[in-house]
C-alpha cells in the first residue's frame, strides 16, 4: 500500500511538469531525447518525425514584401500540411540576427530562439569562424543530394569562402541595371558608356552609399570592368595591396561624381531609397541584385512597361544567397526539414514563378516533367533572357576584401 501511494505521489508531481512543458513547440528539446539520439545521428525520416508539431523560426531581411507574402502564404502552409511544422518568419537585418545569436550563445542558451537564417558573404564567414552555426548538414538533405550540383562553385563557395556543408543554397542573384527606354533609349554596355550616360543626364544617375549591398556590388562591378576580376579571387586582405589594385576604379568613380545626383556629395542611403527615386522619375537608372525585378515591378504597376534591364558586355557579378542553421537552434531537425523542402523542384519552381528568383537546382538532375515546370514560367517584361544573363555571370570576390573596398571607397570617393 505504501508503495502504491508513493507511485501515486510521484505521478502527481510529474504530470504538472509534463503539462507545463508541453507547449514548447521545438523538436529535440528534452535532454533525455538528446542523449538517446542526436540530430547528427538521425536519418531524414527520423528528422521529420522529430520535427512534427514543432515551430521553426526563419530569421532574415524582411524588406521584400513579395517574398514575405510567398513565405507566409505559400511556403508556410505547405510545411504545415506536409510535415505538421509551423513556420515563423522573423524579419530582422542580418547584423541584428548575428548580434542576437552571439548573445544567446555567449549566455549559454542551448535552445536558442533562432533556427534558420538567411545569410551569405562576410556574415556567413564571420558566423562560421566564430562557431555560431550548426553543421555540416547538407549531406543529410535528400533534395540537396538529388537536385543540387554539390561541386558547383555557386554551392561550394560563398564569396570565395568554403561552405563545407554549413549552408544550403536559397536562390541565385545577379547584378543588373535598368532604365525606362521611353525616357532614355541608351542602355550603357560598359563603364565608359555609363559615364557618358551620366554626363548626358547630369544629376539623374546615382548609386546607393556603401556599405549598402547593391551599392557595394555596383562598385565591385566597376572594379571588375576596369581592373579585371581574376586578380581579386586570390588576393590577400591587405588594404594597401587592394588600394593599389582598385586605383583605376576609384579614379573613375571620383571623376563620375560631378555628374551624379547631388554631384556625388551624398548618395542614397539604401537600394530601397534608390528604387523609390527611380519609380518617381528622380533618377533615370536603377540597379539591383534581383535579375528579374523589372518584371515583378512592371507586373505590380510600380514601373511602366518600357523599363528594360541591361548589363555590361563584360558581365556582372552573380552570387548565391543561402540558408544556415543557428548553432544553438532548439529545432535543428525542423530547420533541416524546412531547408530540404525549400530545395524541392516544386518549391524552387514556385519561387521562380512568383518572385522570378533564379533557381539553385541543377537542370540536368531534373525529370522532364520538372524541367517543364520551370520552362513554363513567364519571366515577364523588361528582363534579360536567362541564357544571356548567366553567360555573363562573374564570380564574387572573397568576402574579406569587400569591407576593405568599402572603406577605400569612403576614403577616396565620397565627396571628392
Amino acid at each position: 500500500m505504501k508503495k502504491l501511494l508513493s507511485l501515486l505521489f510521484v505521478a502527481i508531481l510529474v504530470f504538472p511538469l509534463a503539462a507545463c512543458g508541453g507547449n514548447k513547440e521545438k523538436a529535440d528539446t528534452t535532454k533525455e531525447d538528446k542523449k538517446e539520439i542526436s540530430v547528427e545521428e538521425m536519418s531524414f525520416d527520423e528528422l521529420k518525425e522529430a520535427a512534427k508539431g514543432s515551430t521553426v523560426t526563419f530569421y532574415g531581411w524582411g524588406g521584400d514584401e513579395v517574398l514575405n507574402e510567398w513565405l507566409d502564404n505559400t511556403f508556410a502552409p505547405i510545411m504545415k500540411e506536409k510535415y505538421d511544422i509551423t513556420m515563423e518568419r522573423v524579419p530582422m537585418d542580418i547584423d541584428q540576427v548575428l548580434s542576437q545569436l552571439s548573445g544567446e550563445i555567449q549566455g549559454g542558451e542551448e535552445d536558442g530562439s533562432i533556427d534558420m537564417i538567411w545569410i551569405n558573404g562576410e556574415n556567413f564567414r564571420s558566423a562560421k569562424e566564430n562557431n555560431m552555426l550548426f553543421g555540416p548538414f547538407t549531406e543529410k538533405l535528400p533534395n540537396f543530394n538529388d537536385y543540387v550540383d554539390a561541386t558547383n562553385e555557386d554551392v561550394t563557395l560563398d564569396f570565395a569562402y568554403p561552405i563545407e556543408g554549413y549552408e544550403a543554397p536559397y536562390g541565385k542573384a545577379q547584378f543588373v541595371m535598368m532604365a525606362d527606354t521611353d525616357k532614355t533609349p541608351e542602355l550603357p554596355a560598359s563603364a565608359e558608356e555609363f559615364k557618358a550616360f551620366a554626363e548626358k543626364y547630369p544629376g539623374k544617375v546615382t548609386y546607393p552609399a556603401l556599405p549598402d549591398f547593391t551599392g557595394s556590388a555596383f562598385v565591385r562591378n566597376i572594379i571588375y570592368e576596369l581592373c579585371g576580376y581574376e586578380q581579386f579571387l586570390t588576393m590577400e586582405a591587405d588594404k594597401e595591396v587592394i588600394r593599389e589594385a582598385v586605383a583605376p576604379a576609384m579614379e573613375y568613380l571620383r571623376n563620375l561624381n560631378p555628374y551624379l545626383w547631388n554631384e556625388g556629395k551624398t548618395f542614397p542611403d539604401s537600394s530601397t531609397t534608390l528604387d523609390n527615386m527611380f519609380a518617381d522619375g528622380e533618377v533615370l537608372l536603377y540597379m539591383t541584385y534581383g535579375a528579374y525585378d523589372a518584371a515583378v515591378k512592371i507586373a505590380d504597376g510600380a514601373y511602366p512597361e518600357t523599363v528594360q534591364s541591361f548589363q555590361f558586355d563584360k558581365g556582372t557579378i552573380g552570387n548565391t544567397n543561402f540558408m544556415a542553421i543557428a548553432g544553438n537552434s532548439g529545432n535543428k531537425a525542423g530547420a533541416m526539414v524546412a531547408i530540404n523542402e525549400m530545395l524541392s523542384p516544386e518549391i524552387q519552381a514556385s519561387r521562380y514563378d512568383s518572385m522570378k528568383v533564379l533557381p539553385v537546382l541543377d537542370n540536368t538532375k531534373l525529370s522532364d516533367e520538372q524541367k517543364a515546370a520551370f520552362d513554363a514560367v513567364d519571366l515577364g517584361k523588361g528582363t534579360i533572357p536567362q541564357d544571356e544573363l548567366l553567360a555573363k555571370r562573374l564570380p564574387e570576390m572573397p568576402a574579406e576584401l569587400v569591407p576593405i573596398i568599402e572603406e577605400i571607397w569612403a576614403e577616396e570617393v565620397v565627396g571628392k
